[in-house]
């Protein structure tokens, strides 16, 4: 047993002079401002210069912020860090706006005036019960880390390595993470998919979908749009993207 000192279901970017059309995805999704204030419009309603906002999946929204910088914080719904967060919202809130670096600070209990995603990420972990992994889940999360790019992957690839069955090992696997192994192996392709796509703007993006384990581009596309809103041209052409944590 060892515990986990990090959480993969989050995936963190910073982004430069945003702006995104209309979209919505499959993820809870955490935008804070660096810097300057932006605008959002969400389920049609027009926010103006402020500092964030927290949105539930599936609901409807767009950001402009071109002279500033934003975190953009990625939360797989089914997650045990997702799941705390869906306990935050009021009954019929699809979203919560933060008008100020100190509504931030208050909602997250993060430092005064720190809109850190590393701080914000080290907050929301802090709310979940510490879990003792199992083995067994440890070993198939270490075995998607390094095999993550293979397509033949199967749950039986899985219960083999660990002498389970493929419904006992996803059981123990959604007891323990909240989320299922499918999606795991999904979020570390999308992850890693995304590393490339804004580190090495001169590869291809049917390359890069070869290489993180889908079949080809049109599967990458359909699940970039459906997690984080946007297909992975529209990350490399239409914002400038510029760290991923």
């Amino acid at each position: 047993m060892r515990k986990q000192n990090s959480n993969p279901f989050i995936l963190a970017l910073k982004a430069r002079n945003l702006t995104v059309e209309i979209h919505h995805h499959s993820a809870y999704q955490i935008v804070l401002s660096n810097d300057t204030p932006f605008n959002t419009t969400i389920s049609g309603t027009l926010y103006e210069r402020i500092h964030g906002f927290l949105i539930k999946p599936h609901v409807p929204h767009f950001c402009v912020a071109e002279k500033g910088t934003l975190n953009v914080l990625n939360i797989e719904p089914y997650s045990n860090v997702g799941l705390e967060l869906a306990g935050r919202f009021k009954e019929n809130q699809d979203y919560i706006i933060f008008d100020s670096p100190s509504e931030t600070n208050s909602f997250f209990q993060t430092p005064e005036d720190s809109l850190d995603a590393g701080k914000i990420v080290d907050a929301m972990l802090t709310k979940l019960t510490s879990i003792d992994y199992d083995e067994r889940v440890t070993k198939i999360v270490e075995c998607i880390k390094a095999n993550y790019s293979e397509q033949n992957i199967t749950p039986q690839t899985f219960a083999d390595i660990v002498f389970l069955s493929p419904s006992r090992l996803a059981s123990l696997f959604k007891k323990q993470t909240g989320s299922s192994l499918s999606k795991y192996l999904l979020w570390t392709r999308l992850r890693q998919a995304i590393y490339i796509t804004l580190s090495d703007k001169d590869r291809s993006l049917t390359d890069i979908a070869y290489d993180t384990g889908f079949y080809d581009l049109p599967q990458l596309n359909k699940y970039m749009y459906e997690m984080f809103g946007m297909p992975p041209k529209a990350l490399k052409h239409n914002s400038d993207l510029i760290e991923i944590y």
